[in-house]
């Protein structure tokens, strides 16, 4: 039997549901963690990893999509977690990028073999506990013949997601598990049985290409040419560790990322200490599928090692880090390096940056289906979210004044007695 993944994430009760005929798509780059990485994320008073610090400022962007992906290069394998050359990272991690907004991570990579195959198992457990869609890596090869590709399913739209890698370090593959590797004659059967289930689009996520080289080289080229090929419509590299360009190729309707760069790592070389965040429209009409508003933003790894390490966007770095004496030089070099070379390798896509707007979370991951709210939380108005997995969460007001948003909070914590309130950020 056919095992289809879906879902089902929806808005109700006052927000504006979903254009069934529009899906955003977000991509991001490779999510690794080095030593320094781990250590800023041990709190030392609960004895536990809490990764929420990290995705603080970056978590807007991830919740703007419909679904947002990530290349996880590591494995969740157990303690001792160690990072570079072989990876095994906390569990808090898997389960803080479900809570930031993701939704499906791509796990072949060159070090899916990183703890031999009880990490690769493990790793794929953990991503089931977090609620979080993978594809790339399999138990057993009977598993992969069940759940691949995978489907995803949402609000009328089928999406089927691909995810191959050059190779696995010299560690072989581990025995009874399978690997998905760059291979053109398995891959093209893969593209024959994925056609068969007619999606609106394919996503194709090929680890490739030579660290710290900003180009794709020639086996790049030619292994999007062939992707392109066989039906692909976005295709979203990753492994040089580096930003390369992005085309989108208008005229085909086709769209081909190099590499997006280091999303989450502590590689602090020139180059290597930043991200570009990919946002892409698809939109269907009349059964066609258009791709549409490609556009990208950047964001820097800020490390105050070995206390604290954030991902920040651009348009909060501007006025954030240009304030940090010891941040601001490199920043601003990743962020000048960065728009000058995608200026000129990228076609048809820009940077885009966005609007934000604000709302206070009154009640997360709630059981309860209509609470009884007091007056003064429903003059604000109130609106219900249900996440991919049927949590409810509950917000009060929309507003574009930041300081607005932080004056009702306060409002409501003091005089409504909500104690708990937040404001959360959501980009439009």
């Amino acid at each position: 039997m056919r095992k289809l993944i879906f879902i089902l994430g929806l808005l109700s009760g006052g927000v504006q549901a979903q254009d069934s005929a529009r899906l955003r798509l977000l991509f991001v780059g490779d999510i690794m963690q080095h030593d320094t990485n781990i250590q800023a994320a041990y709190n030392r008073q609960t004895g536990r990893y809490d990764y929420a610090s990290c995705f603080r400022y970056i978590k807007p962007h991830i919740q703007s999509a419909d679904i947002a992906f990530g290349n996880l290069e590591l494995t969740l394998a157990g303690p001792p977690f160690t990072g570079y050359p072989q990876f095994s990272a906390p569990d808090e991690l898997a389960f803080e990028l479900k809570r930031t907004g993701f939704d499906v991570l791509v796990t072949a990579n060159n070090h899916s073999a990183d703890r031999g195959k009880r990490g690769l198992i493990r790793t794929l457990d953990v991503l089931d506990s977090a609620g979080l869609f993978y594809t790339g890596t399999f138990r057993t090869p009977e598993e992969r013949d069940q759940s691949y590709p995978l489907l995803i399913e949402r609000d009328g739209w089928l999406l089927a997601i691909l995810n191959y890698t050059y190779g696995t370090n010299g560690i072989p593959v581990p025995a009874g598990t399978v690997i998905n590797l760059l291979d053109t004659v398995q891959m093209k059967k893969d593209f024959t049985r994925t056609k068969s289930f007619k999606p609106d689009a394919i996503l194709v996520f090929p680890h490739w290409g030579i660290e710290n080289v900003r180009v794709p080289n020639a086996e790049q080229k030619k292994l999007s040419a062939f992707f392109v090929r066989q039906g692909a419509t976005l295709v979203i590299g990753s492994h040089p560790h580096v930003v390369q360009g992005v085309e989108f190729l208008a005229e085909r309707n086709k769209l081909v990322a190099w590499s997006l760069g280091n999303f989450v790592s502590n590689m602090r070389k020139r180059y290597q200490d930043g991200a570009m965040l990919l946002t892409v429209d698809l939109f269907k009409q009349n059964g066609t599928v258009a791709v549409q508003r490609p556009h990208y933003q950047l964001a820097w790894m800020l490390a105050n090692a070995p206390d604290s390490i954030a991902l920040v966007p651009a348009e909060i770095g501007d006025t954030l880090i240009t304030r940090m004496s010891t941040a601001r030089e490199p920043y601003r070099i990743f962020m000048d390096d960065s728009r000058a070379h995608l200026t000129k390798e990228n076609k048809n896509v820009t940077e885009g940056m966005p609007r934000y707007t604000y709302r206070i979370l009154l009640m997360e991951n709630s059981d309860e289906l209509s609470p009884k709210w007091p007056e003064i939380i429903r003059f604000y108005g109130v609106y219900k979210s249900v996440d991919l997995k049927g949590n409810i969460n509950w917000y009060a007001g929309e507003f574009e004044d930041e300081d607005v948003a932080r004056a009702v909070l306060l409002e409501i914590k003091t005089k409504a007695s909500f104690s708990k309130a937040s404001l959360e950020a959501f980009i439009n």
